[in-house]
């Protein structure tokens, strides 16, 4: 699972994993099989499971010897394009303190913001 979305372009779906597995490996997933894996990979920090798409994608802090923070996705809404960035703490103090005193406890804090990539801007300025 992890050497696919490593390879891939853009988040995929686990029923999109399970038919790159199929495809290039020739293994058959059951896409309960798929679900524990990822969510093996999540526990260690090597995917991301996108909320709004459910779609994963791997972790952009693999290869780099750094601490894993709170993900901030930024998603092209056109080609799905996606860049990962780690959130400044004191944003999520904030965050966490605005929804406090409107009577919410966040949970996951990680983001995910719709975009439109300049590759894509440029497309359509075409």
């Amino acid at each position: 699972m992890l050497s696919i979305l490593l390879s891939a372009s853009k988040p995929l779906s686990v029923y999109e994993l399970i038919d790159f597995a199929r495809e290039k490996y020739q293994v058959n997933l059951q896409a309960m099989s798929a679900y524990r894996m990822l969510e093996f990979l999540e526990e260690e920090h090597l995917v991301h499971r996108l909320n709004v798409s459910n779609k994963y994608v791997a972790c952009a802090h693999i290869h780099r010897d750094c601490e894993h923070g709170i993900p901030q996705f930024l998603i092209c809404c056109k080609c799905d394009k996606i860049v990962e960035q780690t959130i400044h703490p004191s944003m999520i103090t904030n965050l966490e303190s605005n929804a406090e005193q409107e009577g919410f406890t966040v949970v996951s804090p990680q983001l995910e913001i719709n975009c439109v990539c300049d590759q894509c801007a440029a497309d359509v300025g075409k």
